[in-house]
């Protein structure tokens, strides 16, 4: 088993780490909350574990192995402290419901951006924000490693 992430982000260097650790986390919309008393956004997601995903597992199997469940997933707490409010575009905050897959965390002027699967976004605004992320609990197994099309425009 491999150790849980804790990880802290309060730069755009930091928060490149942490973007790559949540890459196609999936999370329902009812587990987003905003504080804003507290300036805190949360949100509890389901994440990939990149960071294990191509090394021998303590069974003997590796990634590359025909194996049943030759990957991981684990709950993941996020926390965004310093926010001062969200904006959503894209996405229909009301339907708590729906599932999410988040693509990537990044910077912008006043903030942070949120950007997932199908164009959707959440920009939290805050000039002084700083991120946590800690995983919560055990990973469980699972047989889907996320993939993604290549781009036919992008060169390389």
């Amino acid at each position: 088993m491999s150790t849980p992430i804790r990880l802290r982000a309060e730069d755009e260097e930091d928060l490149k780490v942490i973007s790559a650790c949540l890459q196609d986390a999936v999370v329902p919309i009812g587990e987003m909350c905003f504080l804003p008393a507290d300036k805190r956004f949360v949100l509890v997601v389901n994440r990939f574990k990149w960071e294990t995903c191509d090394t021998p597992r303590d069974d003997g199997f590796t990634a590359d192995d025909d194996a049943q469940f030759p990957y991981e997933r684990t709950h993941c707490g996020v926390r965004f402290e310093g926010v001062t409010a969200v904006k959503a575009r894209g996405l229909d905050l009301k339907d708590r419901g729906q599932i999410l897959e988040l693509l990537s965390l990044e910077p912008v002027e006043g903030g942070v951006a949120l950007h997932f699967a199908g164009g959707g976004c959440i920009r939290l605004d805050g000039p002084r924000w700083h991120c946590m992320v800690e995983d919560l609990g055990d990973p469980w197994p699972t047989t889907c490693k996320p993939c993604h099309p290549i781009d036919e425009g992008a060169e390389g």
